[in-house]
């Protein structure tokens, strides 16, 4: 993909668009996490209630710093240097949102270097939000053909490339306690 398509997909979801596009190792939906039209089109998209909580991925901790809750969390969330991709529970800023958060004090986020995951954090110069590309309870999607066509036809960027190496989701691991709370 080239720069500018990813800055025309930026633009899309600046305004409450969704994306599809390839994450670490499934596919995924995307949006801008501080617009609520576009948060709710996701939460909708995968008929999942707004108490679980949303990952938010991004191509650098700058980004994602002002969602931490202090620089403590952000020097610790930076010095993480697993083998494989890995979403991290962290402790949230006061202001993040309940529609992140699920209404806990935590947040689950994840630096990407996937080429085209990280090059939309990147032009919409923001964190975004990544969750499965799939209705909530069913599986995750790994290949593009795999993407349930009622979730492929409601987006309004579909973003092309390929999943990363690994076999599904990333693990999920709560940063204060190192307790793994998904595998991966």
């Amino acid at each position: 993909m080239t720069r500018f398509a990813h800055q025309w997909a930026a633009a899309v979801l600046a305004r409450g668009g969704v994306a599809l596009y390839p994450t670490e190792g499934v596919w995924g939906l995307g949006c801008d996490p501080l617009n609520t039209h576009g948060v709710a089109r996701i939460l909708a998209i995968k008929q999942r209630p707004a108490d679980k909580g949303l990952v938010l991925v991004a191509h650098n901790i700058d980004v994602l710093r002002c969602y931490l809750a202090d620089d403590a969390t952000a020097t610790a969330l930076a010095g993480q240097a697993p083998p494989q991709p890995t979403t991290w529970v962290v402790p949230a800023a006061a202001w993040v949102p309940a529609w992140l958060t699920g209404g806990r004090d935590t947040l689950a986020v994840r630096i990407t270097a996937h080429p085209v995951a990280a090059a939309l954090s990147q032009a919409l110069a923001a964190p975004l939000v990544s969750t499965s590309a799939n209705v909530a309870g069913r599986p995750a999607p790994t290949r593009r053909f795999g993407i349930d066509p009622a979730v492929f036809d409601s987006v309004d960027v579909r973003l092309g490339g390929q999943t990363g190496s690994l076999a599904g989701a990333t693990p999920i691991i709560d940063l204060r306690t190192g307790k793994q709370l998904r595998g991966g």
